[in-house]
């Protein structure tokens, strides 16, 4: 922890000597900034002839390591549990749905029984870098009574996506995923209550941003800009 905090004074002391524009670092889960950056930079626009906006697009967790840190001072990810000093704010939440090869035999069907994954091939996600939605998912398969042994682990989205196509298995993935699928790959939703991923807003407590400041307080309208593009 004390490493930490000598790293993020050591980056507040970098941005500092560079006072001509100001630098402020957004980090999102890789995929989500198809959805919320657009929101982030309208909010932004008075901002940006005096601010350099940094994006990442990462893992979950390696975006809570750049929030400790002092290297991303906002992001959109999962709440991670070993991330000590930092908040997080629930943007909202995403249900899983089913991925699968498009002349997959269970394509042909409008949404999917959750007994019907058992039976398939099914594509995990990995515990370090997704463990949030990891845990969503062995929840959901203990709810359910479901048995989901992953035949093949993902380390991300691209490798998951991929290895559903190429090994004609299934994967539950949250449903911004849809942005992503190439014409080979369709999803379809789960009969029932699907199980559900939290998509937060992350920030360190120690980060007196008068940016971050502003972005914190106008989390209802950035929501709302989201979801009104999201009903067109």
């Amino acid at each position: 922890m004390a490493l930490l905090q000598v790293e993020a004074a050591g980056e507040a002391a970098r941005r500092a000597a560079q006072p001509a524009k100001t630098s402020f670092a957004i980090g999102f889960l890789t995929g989500y900034e198809m959805d919320w950056l657009p929101a982030v930079m309208e909010m932004l626009r008075t901002e940006l002839p005096s601010t350099e906006v940094v994006i990442h697009s990462q893992d979950s967790p390696d975006l809570a390591a750049g929030l400790m840190r002092g290297k991303i001072d906002l992001a959109f990810l999962r709440p991670e549990k070993q991330a000590p000093g930092l908040i997080f704010k629930l943007l909202r939440k995403d249900p899983l749905i089913v991925l699968m090869p498009r002349d997959h035999a269970l394509a042909s069907r409008s949404s999917i029984r959750p007994q019907d994954i058992a039976g398939e091939t099914f594509i995990g996600v990995s515990a370090t870098r997704a463990p949030t939605l990891k845990a969503v998912i062995d929840d959901y398969a203990r709810r359910t009574g479901i048995g989901l042994k992953a035949d093949h682990q993902a380390e991300n989205i691209a490798m998951a996506i991929s290895m559903v196509a190429s090994t004609r298995g299934v994967s539950l993935l949250p449903l911004y995923i849809q942005n992503l699928l190439p014409k080979t790959v369709v999803s379809r939703p789960i009969q029932g209550a699907p199980p559900m991923v939290d998509l937060v807003i992350g920030y360190n407590e120690a980060n007196a941003s008068p940016l971050l400041k502003f972005i914190l307080s106008k989390v209802d309208e950035l929501k709302f800009r989201v979801s009104k593009n999201d009903a067109r």
